[in-house]
């Protein structure tokens, strides 16, 4: 099953669908949130979906939105790919690396990203996106991170580079919070079809041109490691977004030049969906 929201922003309608049968989750929640996630919601949902409880919607012609509400906190693990770090100019970090996105930069997997006034450094980064589904506390090893995780989704952790870097002062966060910089899904699927998040293919294309291709089994540290590391120092609350960090292939590399209005974005992971993403100015 995937986990998925429906309609204009601030309006959207939580649904359920199996790919064929959309079911409206309305009936059981009014929003994909925290307290739904914790409440053990995906599981009870599949299960009314099932037994024909619910409604059912045609999802034609709705925007999709975000897979989850707007969480209370963004968490991203930066240079969480080795090539990656090489292709930044660092060596592989020993520790995480963490650095915060406003929530508000959630929006929709195919809502167009906005060019920051003046951008010639704005970039993209597929990434592997965790939903926290029950509250993570100083745990104590990453087996129990596991039972922690509502589910996966896609991620562009999209980056100011000037701001992330020669404005930052050291605070990358300065190059990651502007407005529409984290698309997220389409589908929020649960953490028992995916998983503890290896082995997953996950790519990047601009413009139809490939730019990122590599396996969420090359991550350093992994999506169970991340989050024990997390609840070490922070507490993670149901409805948290991690993005675990992006593979080599990035503007950042001096490969490919940045983006410009005009330029299409996608990104995807295998079986958590695809993301199209038009970029145009901030007006």
């Amino acid at each position: 099953m995937r986990f998925m929201r429906l309609g204009e922003p601030g309006a959207e309608i939580p649904v359920v669908t199996d790919g064929t049968t959309t079911w409206d989750l309305r009936p059981l929640t009014a929003d994909i949130d925290g307290a739904f996630l914790s409440d053990d919601g995906l599981t009870r949902a599949e299960a009314a979906a099932g037994a024909g409880d619910l409604p059912e919607l045609d999802p034609a012609g709705l925007r999709i939105g975000a897979p989850i509400a707007r969480p209370q906190a963004v968490i991203c693990i930066g240079m969480n790919y080795a090539a990656h770090a090489r292709e930044s100019g660092s060596e592989p970090p020993t520790d995480i690396v963490v650095f915060y996105k406003h929530p508000n930069t959630v929006v929709g997997p195919n809502d167009d990203i906005l060019l920051p006034p003046g951008s010639t450094t704005t970039d993209w980064e597929v990434e592997l996106a965790v939903v926290i589904g029950k509250r993570a506390r100083y745990l104590d090893s990453p087996e129990h991170a596991i039972d922690h995780i509502a589910g996966f989704a896609v991620a562009n952790d999209v980056s100011e580079r000037e701001y992330q870097l020669q404005r930052s002062l050291g605070q990358w966060s300065k190059g990651k919070s502007f407005e529409t910089f984290n698309p997220l899904g389409p589908w929020l699927v649960p953490a028992a079809e995916v998983g503890d998040g290896s082995g997953l293919g996950i790519r990047s294309r601009v413009n139809g041109e490939s730019r990122q291709d590599s396996n969420t089994s090359d991550l350093i540290f992994n999506v169970a490691e991340i989050v024990y590391r997390l609840s070490r120092f922070t507490v993670l609350e149901p409805g948290d977004l991690i993005n675990t960090g992006t593979p080599e292939g990035v503007g950042l590399s001096g490969r490919f030049p940045y983006l410009a209005a005009g330029d299409e974005v996608e990104v995807e992971v295998d079986g958590l969906g695809a993301q199209r993403s038009a970029v145009r100015p901030a007006l």
